[in-house]
C-alpha cells in the first residue's frame, strides 16, 4: 500500500459517493412537500424521512434510491463476502494452530464491524417502507452512523498488547475491582510478555 495508491482510494470513495449523491438529490427535488408540518422525524436529513413529508407520489423516487442503494451497498459487500472467502480458504490452510488462530482473530475483528455496518444498511435501505417503526428507524441510523466508526477503533485497539495492558491497569486500579479482587492481573508477567 503506497501513498499514492492510498490517494486513489480515498478519491474514487468520494467520487463513487458524490455520484451516489448527484443521482438521487434531483429526483427528490422535484417532489413537492405538505406544508402541514416541516420537521424530520429523525436525527439527521435522512432519505425515508424527507419522503414522508411529501405530498407527491414517491414510488419513482424509491425505486431509483433503492436501485442506486443496491449498486453502492451490495456490490461492495458482494465484493468483501468473495474477499472474505477466499482469505478463509487460505487460512483453513494454515498447517499451525496457533497461526490460524491469530488470522481469524484479525478477520473477525474486520467481519464484526463490517456485519454490524451492512446490517444496518440493508435493513435500512433495502427493505420495504411499510411498516417500519420510526424509533426502530433511528436506532438502525445511530448503529451504522455513530455506532461502527466508535466501535471499529475500540476493536481493533483491544488487539493492541500495550492497549490491552493499560486495560487492565486501569481496571485493576478501579475501586471496585482492587478492593474485592481475588485474583489479581500480575501487569509486569503481562509487561514482560510483550516484551
Amino acid at each position: 500500500m503506497t501513498c499514492m495508491l492510498c490517494l486513489k482510494y480515498i478519491i474514487i470513495s468520494w467520487l463513487i459517493s458524490l455520484l451516489a449523491v448527484l443521482i438521487t438529490i434531483p429526483p427528490i427535488s422535484q417532489l413537492s412537500f405538505c406544508q402541514t408540518s416541516n420537521v424530520i422525524d429523525h436525527f439527521f436529513c435522512d432519505f425515508d424521512p424527507i419522503l414522508e413529508l411529501s405530498c407527491s407520489d414517491t414510488f419513482v423516487v424509491r425505486l431509483l434510491c433503492t436501485s442506486v442503494a443496491s449498486l453502492f451497498v451490495v456490490f461492495p459487500f458482494v465484493l468483501i463476502v468473495i474477499s472474505y472467502s477466499h482469505i478463509i480458504h487460505t487460512v483453513l490452510q494454515i498447517q499451525s494452530n496457533n497461526q490460524r488462530g491469530k488470522a481469524f482473530s484479525t478477520c473477525g475483528s474486520h467481519l464484526a464491524v463490517v456485519s454490524i455496518f451492512y446490517g444496518t444498511l440493508f435493513t435500512i435501505y433495502l427493505t420495504p417502507v411499510k411498516g417500519k417503526s420510526t424509533v426502530t428507524h433511528k436506532i438502525l441510523s445511530l448503529m451504522y452512523c455513530v455506532a461502527t466508526p466508535l466501535i471499529n477503533p475500540a476493536i481493533y485497539c483491544l488487539k493492541n498488547k500495550d492497549v490491552k495492558i493499560a486495560l487492565r491497569k486501569f481496571i485493576q486500579n478501579l475501586p471496585c475491582v482492587s478492593n474485592t479482587s481475588s485474583n489479581p492481573v500480575n501487569i509486569n508477567k503481562l509487561e514482560q510478555e510483550v516484551r
